[in-house]
């Protein structure tokens, strides 16, 4: 992981390339940020979230992809570019995005899961990104209160509706796809007593 952390404070897609599997790590603004193995209670919703998505998608043409999958909002040629994301689901319609090695431009549609080493980043710094670039429809999701948050990008701007743990919720962006949150959130008694 040592070969990550370079002297220099601006990183680029180039850099992303060099690291081994075992780094995982996002660029945003040439900034790194490392990422922490999820808790299960996070792995229970997005399998329950990707489940859901990937069932309802099948023979459409829009896909779901899981991470660790690569969003590069402006790629170069030259791999200089310096933000690339990995959402912890992230659904595009416009096949001409999908690259060899993740997505090039704006997904569709992108859900992040809380937890607690990057709620800050998915809710401030991956919330400007995602609405700078135009993703259509984000979601947060939060384990600990139950909750999810759904933002809608409306002439450049988020509008925010949030949804309890029993409520059902439409993705906008896939008319009739319909996700019963209750199916998605796991029975606090199933829950390890560390979350």
């Amino acid at each position: 992981m040592t070969a990550v952390l370079k002297k220099e404070t601006v990183y680029t897609y180039a850099d992303v390339l060099e690291w081994d599997d075992n780094v995982h790590a996002e660029i945003i603004d040439g900034e790194i940020y490392m990422m922490a193995e999820p808790l299960t209670v996070h792995q229970v919703i997005h399998r329950e979230l990707f489940l859901s998505i990937g069932n309802f998608l099948k023979g459409k043409p829009c896909q779901v992809f899981s991470a660790p999958f690569g969003v590069r909002p402006e790629p170069k040629w030259d791999n200089s570019d310096k933000t690339r994301v990995q959402p912890d689901i992230t659904v595009i319609c416009d096949k001409s995005k999908i690259a060899e090695r993740g997505c090039h431009g704006a997904p569709d549609f992108i859900i992040e899961i809380l937890s607690p080493s990057t709620s800050g980043l998915d809710l401030n710094v991956k919330f400007e990104l995602y609405q700078r670039i135009g993703v259509r429809e984000y979601w947060i999701v939060d384990p600990k209160f139950r909750k999810v948050y759904v933002h809608l990008l409306t002439s450049g701007v988020y509008t925010t509706t949030s949804y309890g743990d029993t409520d059902t919720v439409e993705v906008c962006v896939l008319p009739g796809c319909v996700i019963n949150l209750s199916e998605v959130f796991p029975p606090l008694s199933t829950l390890p007593n560390s979350c």
